[in-house]
């Protein structure tokens, strides 16, 4: 069985990002990029359901400029057997890259995709659910744990309740959450045989797909800095200004 990894490029979860002084976007000149920690998380439960011999190879794939494939040979680094990259100077929104993920399991013909629930840029947190309704597959979405046997494959995921268990008939698609796993370190030799690992380009145009943007940013700005907190002489003096000021009682 085939394993369909999605990963996305994204400025590093460490790096403070800065707006654009003409509120069009982020500033990504000089900042580090890597993996979106989601889909580091999905390649890692691959390779490891690989290891357990569940699936025989996995494919991890991404959308975006030509950068993106620094980005697939972490994942292959990590343990995916292969990558396609698919190579477009398009701003992607969601649907875009799920109809370019629903080309790629046409052509595939994948057992299991994981992606990542949501990037870490824009917190869209719909490619996965878009993917599966395209492609009419069931889908099993924030997994914590997942097990597959018997052509099926039970998921336990977080509901604001707590967790919920559900199995779904494969293929199918899991979006992954954040207590999934621990992603392993990246070794240098792994590093080194990632580079030899076969990584193919494709345009959106060869897989028949339109990705221009249905949605237009206006701005981007800044969160407003919060102000600082003031100490009160007593009870009362708090009381008041809680309903005089701040008007929450």
């Amino acid at each position: 069985m085939k394993a369909l990894v999605a990963v996305k490029r994204v400025v590093d979860y460490n790096v403070k990002v800065r707006v654009k002084s003409d509120n069009t976007g982020v500033d990504i000149a000089n900042v580090k990029m890597s993996m979106n920690p989601f889909d580091e998380i999905a390649v890692e439960e691959a390779v490891r359901l690989k290891e357990k011999g569940v699936v025989t190879e996995v494919i991890a794939v991404s959308c975006g400029p030509a950068q993106c494939q620094e980005t697939l040979r972490t994942a292959m680094a990590i343990g995916a057997d292969r990558g396609i990259l698919v190579e477009t100077a398009e701003e992607l929104q969601p649907l875009a890259v799920a109809k370019l993920l629903k080309a790629l399991v046409d052509k595939e013909q994948p057992g299991l995709i994981i992606v990542g629930k949501q990037a870490i840029d824009d917190d869209c947190n719909q490619t996965g659910q878009m993917l599966a309704a395209l492609a009419d597959l069931p889908q099993a979405t924030f997994a914590n744990k997942v097990e597959v046997a018997d052509g099926k494959a039970s998921v336990s995921r977080e509901v604001d309740g707590g967790l919920q268990t559900v199995s779904v008939t494969l293929p199918a698609v899991i979006t992954t959450d954040l207590r999934l796993n621990e992603p392993r370190y990246v070794t240098l030799p792994n590093i080194m045989k990632a580079k030899k690992k076969q990584l193919d380009t494709v345009k959106p145009e060869d897989l028949g797909v339109d990705v221009a943007p249905r949605i237009k940013t206006l701005k981007v700005s800044e969160p407003p800095k919060r102000s600082a907190g003031i100490k009160v002489p007593d009870v009362a003096t708090l009381v008041a200004k809680l309903k005089t000021e701040a008007k929450v009682i």
